[in-house]
């Protein structure tokens, strides 16, 4: 599949992978469901749906979607939750056209995990992993913040990609939160 994230439109974000002793490493960059992982790591599992619906996509996210200024997206942002602790904030967008046609099971997701739905489907495939390290200055970090309480944290780790379903794409973000590295290995 085509890298759908062009080095001139990933807005600070990169495909090179963490230093390989970075406690996120493994997070950050397997492209398996992450889901999957953490639901391997944890006694219970639960998605705590935070907004599903049409919203405005911050900038680099609408040109990713090939959305004009001003124009909404179909945006579900979620906390993965493990042993009750927050460990993954998750955002995900698409063109609200691509609801009644390639993503028509995002309207209907819930409080279940996009990632199973995602992975479970042969015709969906993902671009690169890209990352990148937010702070203060990010709209995402400071909305991460307003969730939960950060204990001084100045910055977290992100990444993002592309799923891709009858040539439409769907962005995924996912903000890994302090109490991931606390799971179970």
């Amino acid at each position: 599949m085509p890298d759908t994230f062009p080095k001139h439109l990933s807005a600070g974000w990169r495909n090179s992978p963490l230093a390989a002793n970075h406690p996120l490493h493994g997070w950050l960059g397997d492209s398996a469901s992450l889901t999957a992982r953490i639901e391997a790591r944890c006694h219970q599992f639960r998605v705590k749906v935070l907004t599903q619906g049409l919203g405005r996509p911050h900038p680099d996210e609408a040109v990713l979607l090939g959305l004009r200024a001003g124009e909404r997206a179909c945006l579900r942002e979620v906390l993965l939750i493990a042993d009750d602790a927050p460990v993954v904030y998750a955002r995900s967008l698409l063109v609200p056209e691509n609801l009644r046609g390639a993503w028509r099971m995002f309207a209907g997701v819930g409080g279940r995990p996009l990632g199973a739905a995602l992975f479970a489907d042969p015709l969906v495939s993902r671009s690169p992993l890209y990352t990148r390290c937010l702070d203060v200055r990010d709209v995402r970090y400071r909305r991460v913040a307003s969730l939960i309480k950060l204990n001084g944290k100045k910055a977290l780790w992100a990444r993002r990609s592309c799923f891709v379903r009858h040539e439409r794409p769907l962005i995924v973000c996912e903000v890994f939160l302090p109490a991931i590295l606390e799971l179970r290995k």
